[in-house]
């Protein structure tokens, strides 16, 4: 899917969202010296320093009033964001706005209102939670059911360049049909930059209605390339494999949506019934999913025990086991890199800890938390952050990472060698296995 998320976690749908954030609140106090050529004055250094005093005595009964009121909601209390203080300083504002303002007859109210909607989300400071505009969400759910209309990419944000890349193109898709390539580094659109956007607007301007063009502007190594694509209908294939040399099966999960799990117990079966010796999963520039998709397809491959458990800001856990009735019991490999997120760091990480998997790659990306999608009551919507997720052994990889049991980085130079392409990483992982 196009911009695929590396964030996004679902393991409940609701409608609406409710409360708000604990607020803890602090007094922070500056000493304020005053430098000069004669100490001056006692009346002008008394009038020098009034000022200060005044702002710390109105910061101190700003405090007071803070804790007062935090005492009045009782412990434990949510204190909203949108206080009736709030809503009467936001009509003071639009008011002299419809009164006083110049350009009034330019202004898109229902545009304001989105940017409105869009910046309480973004305020909060977490990257990982954002405001869908009506358009914006129903495009989600098309990502989820496995359908939408775009060019047939993976898209990640590359958090060192703050750019998006390109982390995964479909085979026979437009993008590929154009020439794109992992790892190409989108700088503008349509002839736009995109510098300081979010993933999620540039993966929103790069969709859009079938048959029609999107200019990328694209960096590949030290050329700066123009490519136009085609948009089309993009079916999400998102598990592949085959049988490779020496007996070896090959499994490659490119995203953990709801599709993902019949096409990877398909896929399984189809290895298992070639007498695969052993197996390689290929999570490698995977950003992550469904939370239950990912459950599902660790149902197929470990042992009886806990996959995972999430915990709320309160500290309540909910626990996700697995039966045990599918465990393999072949020798695998976990192939992994820097844009192996969230839900394949879920997976390999119980992999790991069940030591049913050697990991093999780069250090993987580090999300180690979940968010929820609500739908609002206008059919908008939002993504909020709700919870970490921890390994079986009880490790949250947020920030972090899951390290590789073998490193190795991978030879991007053999990759796209146009006599003889190699992936040194798959083929370590199949000499591993093989030996």
């Amino acid at each position: 899917m196009d911009g695929m998320n590396q964030m996004p976690e679902t393991p409940a749908r609701k409608k609406k969202t409710g409360g708000g954030a604990k607020f803890a609140f602090f007094f922070a106090g500056a000493v304020v010296g005053i430098v000069g050529g004669a100490i001056g004055a006692y009346f002008g250094l008394q009038s020098a320093i009034k000022p200060t005093i005044e702002l710390y005595e109105n910061q101190i009964q700003v405090y007071e009033d803070r804790l007062a009121k935090q005492s009045e909601l009782g412990e434990g209390a949510v204190n909203p964001i949108v206080t009736q203080e709030f809503a009467d300083k936001v009509g003071e504002l639009t008011n002299i706005i419809d009164e006083i303002y110049y350009f009034q007859d330019l202004l898109d109210y229902d545009d304001i209102r989105e940017k409105i909607y869009a910046t309480i989300m973004s305020s909060i400071g977490d990257k990982y939670s954002q405001y869908y505009t009506y358009d914006e969400w129903h495009a989600e759910q098309d990502d989820m059911a496995g359908t939408y209309y775009g060019i047939g990419s993976y898209v990640a944000m590359d958090t060192e360049l703050g750019y998006p890349k390109l982390s995964g193109v479909f085979e026979g898709s437009p993008a590929q049909a154009s020439g794109l390539r992992d790892g190409d580094v989108i700088i503008a659109v349509d002839g736009e930059s995109i510098s300081g956007w979010t993933l999620d607007e540039a993966v929103s301007h790069i969709r859009g209605p079938e048959n029609t063009e999107v200019k990328l502007t694209i960096v590949r190594g030290a050329e700066q390339l123009d490519i136009t694509v085609v948009r089309g209908k993009v079916h999400t294939i998102e598990v592949k494999s085959e049988m490779k040399r020496d007996d070896i099966g090959y499994i490659q999960i490119t995203g953990f949506s709801e599709v993902a799990v019949d096409q990877f117990a398909k896929a399984l079966k189809d290895l298992k019934s070639q007498n695969a010796k052993g197996i390689v999963l290929d999570l490698r520039g995977n950003p992550g999913g469904n939370l239950s998709a990912v459950l599902a397809i660790g149902q197929q491959l470990l042992p009886e025990g806990r996959i995972t458990y999430i915990e709320d800001r309160n500290g309540s856990k909910k626990e996700y086991y697995c039966n045990g009735k599918n465990e393999i019991k072949i020798p695998m490999v976990v192939l992994v890199n820097g844009y192996s997120a969230s839900a394949s760091e879920l997976l390999t990480g119980a992999l790991r800890d069940y030591k049913k998997a050697t990991v093999i790659g780069t250090t993987t990306y580090g999300k180690g938390i979940v968010q929820n999608l609500y739908e609002l009551s206008d059919g908008s919507g939002m993504k909020l952050t709700s919870s970490a997720y921890f390994t079986p052994n009880g490790e949250c990889i947020h920030g972090t990472g899951i390290t590789p049991d073998i490193e190795l980085e991978f030879d991007s130079e053999a990759y796209y060698n146009a006599e003889n392409p190699v992936d040194n990483q798959l083929e370590y992982a199949i000499d591993y296995l093989a030996k």
